[in-house]
């Protein structure tokens, strides 16, 4: 079996990043996602909008060419596969890293395919995985979607949408302008300081007008097939209800973390253990990248600032 000089677990931005700069850097390296490439932002709405400009969005300097001031989701996929395909990426999609196991100064990777030997592992999985739960009664029921895709599908139907930042405002917003009656519960005072500039006004109109129901300091107390319960400041409220999204947010795969042995925080953060100059974990020459850097707290680590993780990370291993 070849020994690599370095395994990326994650095909998103920063794996391919990662990826890049071992390329360049003359390194053994191979990329591992257990979905489709980028599979996280292949995940977002269909109709998203970047936060960022498109140069923000870059990997090892190729430019990200978009029509728009801020680029949608299918022109990133269609930059990021462009740069997979024209750099000869070593990448496997839809095979999943099950276990990461420490050989004498290897490490040996195991996946359904097969088992890999490394001297280096990058972890570089993002946290768009694992949805944060209510964890409510009928949270189960098909109904709730922790993932929000095509507004289509919600149209002439009632909707419940929890949550206050960019996720919940989209879908509210775009469920809405599709005929579905819409119904926003808010566990704070309004809509989240993060949404995005040019969405605010829309959501707050919409709301002030009547348009867009929305119950502020409440939350779901209790779901059934046709109706929600809410508890709000005056009281539990019950709506008829078809289908809720719950946009609760999401968090990386501690499990998977820990098993590498990898330490997380002991508060609610749980935030795995590196050195920021080096991304070296507690575990010798396993590297951590991009968002999965962040713990819980998944707004720290974005695309545009961790794309440097990437030549931290070679540098570590050339020196």
């Amino acid at each position: 079996m070849e020994t690599l000089d370095l395994l990326i677990v994650g095909g998103g931005p920063i794996g391919m990043a990662c990826g890049l700069a071992a390329q360049k850097a003359g390194l053994s390296y191979i990329i591992l996602e257990k979905g489709c490439l980028v599979n996280s932002l292949y995940n977002y709405p269909l109709n998203m909008t970047f936060f960022s400009t498109s140069e923000r969005l870059e990997i090892d300097g190729i430019p990200f060419m978009s029509i728009n001031a801020k680029p949608t989701r299918p022109e990133a996929l269609e930059y990021y596969r462009r740069v997979a395909t024209s750099r000869h990426l070593r990448i496997k999609l839809f095979e999943e890293v099950q276990n990461i196991a420490p050989n004498g100064d290897t490490y040996t990777v195991t996946t359904p395919r097969q088992s890999y030997s490394a001297r280096h592992i990058v972890i570089a999985t993002g946290f768009y995985d694992i949805p944060n739960l209510m964890n409510v009664p009928g949270e189960n029921l098909p109904k709730v979607k922790h993932y929000y895709k095509d507004p289509h599908f919600y149209a002439m139907q009632r909707i419940i949408v929890v949550g206050a930042h960019n996720s919940a405002v989209d879908a509210a917003l775009e469920t809405w302008r599709k005929g579905a009656e819409v119904t926003m519960v808010i566990r704070e005072s309004g809509i989240g300081s993060r949404v995005k500039y040019w969405v605010r006004p829309d959501i707050e109109n919409r709301i002030k007008e009547g348009s867009i129901k929305a119950y502020c300091h409440s939350v779901i107390k209790a779901i059934r097939p046709g109706e929600v319960d809410i508890s709000t400041p005056e009281g539990t409220v019950t709506v008829e209800n078809d289908y809720v999204l719950a946009m609760t947010g999401y968090q990386p795969n501690f499990s998977f973390l820990e098993k590498a042995g990898i330490a997380l925080s002991k508060d609610e953060k749980k935030y795995p253990a590196y050195d920021p100059d080096t991304m070296e974990t507690n575990m010798p020459r396993i590297y951590l990248a991009g968002v999965v850097c962040g713990g819980m707290d998944t707004h720290v680590w974005f695309i545009e600032n961790s794309r440097e993780h990437a030549d931290r990370i070679i540098a570590h291993i050339k020196g």
